[in-house]
């Protein structure tokens, strides 16, 4: 088993393991009211896409997402939360040094021993969620988990769900297809979007990710037999009819959208095996982009 396949399945007893942690860490993670921006990259980028929902919809207040190196310096927010599962990426590092003073920042990290300790203000370290492979899977949700709890967005069904996504086989022909989209509408687009970069990172998929209402103007036209489009959360009315129209294969998301996350991960990991490519290390990637100093 690599890697990846053995910390993409420990993700349920992480998630139970974050939302009874949340109450512990209420005093440093956004209050209500505050406004407030969540950055992050790569794969943390997109959790703060849905983190930053999840907040408004629960009426915490107004919430951006940002890659953290395309942060608005000219924008005022009373705390900023970086999620960083290594606590050394070089873009992260270099806003939280721009922000000190000023802006209260809190990091949520899975190591407590790199330069993130001391560059946030606050930090909330998951180092029993952190990983060996450079393919990011349970940190980035467990960290996504620990603040839905936090907004009151966390329930016992999730952790169900996701025991169903690892249980369930994933439905048939899916891994022979050849290319992939992911949809999501709210908070799971976020999702979708991390669901494409597991293709691509792990089984070098050709694979996109887009809002589900977004799908018809364009996206639509490369649906054909071999193709797979996935549905994370509610699809649009009329839209997995019209996606079968077009010969594709449609998936849709029946589980809460942070566990059909994890039937994606399931889909890259097999997909990866069916191609003879190794999960755990993935085409001109590292753990963390550390970039050098000029």
């Amino acid at each position: 088993m690599s890697h990846v396949e053995d910390e993409l399945r420990s993700q349920p007893e992480c998630w139970v393991r974050a939302a009874g942690e949340a109450a512990r860490h209420g005093d440093v993670l956004p209050a209500a009211g505050e406004r407030v921006a969540v950055v992050g990259c790569g794969t943390s980028w997109f959790m703060a896409q849905a983190a930053a929902v999840l907040r408004e919809r629960a009426g915490q207040g107004e919430t951006d997402a940002f890659a953290a190196s395309e942060f608005p310096h000219g924008r005022s927010y009373d705390r900023v939360v970086a999620l960083t599962r290594s606590g050394t990426t070089t873009e992260v590092l270099d806003l939280l040094g721009r922000l000190k003073g000023p802006t209260r920042t809190v990091a949520i990290t899975a190591d407590p021993r790199t330069p993130v300790m001391e560059a946030a203000d606050d930090v909330v370290v998951l180092d029993y969620a952190d990983e060996k492979s450079v393919v990011q899977t349970r940190f980035a949700t467990t960290a996504l988990t620990l603040l839905r709890a936090h907004f009151g967005l966390h329930g016992d069904a999730v952790v169900t769900d996701a025991r169903t996504a690892l249980a369930e086989p994933l439905p048939e022909g899916l891994v022979d297809c050849t290319q992939f989209t992911f949809l999501g509408r709210g908070w799971s687009v976020g999702l979708a979007n991390e669901a494409g970069l597991k293709m691509r990172e792990a089984s070098l998929a050709w694979t996109e990710a887009y809002p589900a209402m977004e799908y018809r103007h364009g996206p639509i036209s490369v649906s054909t037999e071999g193709t797979a489009t996935w549905m994370l959360g509610e699809a649009p009315e009329g839209l997995a009819q019209q996606v079968r129209d077009t010969g594709a294969l449609w998936v849709g998301g029946s589980l809460d959208p942070l566990a059909e996350l994890v039937r994606a991960q399931r889909l890259a990991v097999a997909v990866a095996a069916a191609r003879g490519l190794d999960p755990d290390q993935p085409r001109h990637l590292t753990r963390s982009v550390i970039l050098a100093t000029p």
